[in-house]
């Protein structure tokens, strides 16, 4: 696929689905390792995580439970810095071990709001697994223990994430045209 327009900016191919599919396939074997007789509870963030949690779960041979939550960060091409209210956790997750699947981890002011709130709730354990990582922008303390990709800092869209709505469903990922 070649570059695409997205409201005002352009996106250049960056990751293609067949890499996706090759990192995706060894997060599950390591997830599949940690909890094969744990029955965990995947929590996909919404909206972004879904491709990630839909293609994660199919290639994972252990009992789980998926349920989804919202927050959001972003306006535009940055993150804001807030978080919002974390909604939809209606799961009793008291003793349970969670795995939070993101579909991008940049600063990480969301997945610390989210890990703040579990942490509450006293699960068993909880786990955090990503599609795509940037660590030149993590500004936290936090583990991230299962990431599909690093990449650089670069705005990204495709496979779930977006800008402003749009390129979600683009195949693979793409990253800003800059200048």
């Amino acid at each position: 696929m070649s570059r695409v327009r997205l409201h005002d900016k352009e996106f250049e191919p960056f990751i293609p689905v067949a890499e996706m599919e090759a990192a995706i396939q060894q997060v599950a074997q390591d997830i599949t390792r940690k909890y094969a007789d744990k029955r965990p509870l995947f929590l996909g963030v919404l909206n972004g995580s879904f491709f990630f949690a839909a293609e994660l779960l199919k290639r994972l041979p252990i009992e789980c439970e998926i349920s989804f939550v919202k927050v959001a960060s972003y306006h535009g091409t940055r993150s804001t810095g807030t978080v919002s209210q974390l909604i939809g956790l209606n799961e009793k997750i008291e003793g349970r071990h969670v795995v939070v699947l993101e579909d991008i981890v940049d600063t990480g002011h969301t997945i610390r709001h989210i890990m703040d709130i579990l942490a509450e709730r006293h699960p068993a354990s909880i786990s955090i697994a990503t599609l795509l990582f940037k660590p030149d922008a993590y500004k936290q303390d936090i583990t991230i223990d299962h990431v599909a990709l690093r990449i650089p800092n670069a705005f990204v869209v495709g496979s779930g994430l977006d800008h402003d709505g749009l390129g979600r469903n683009l195949p693979g990922i793409f990253k800003i045209v800059e200048g």
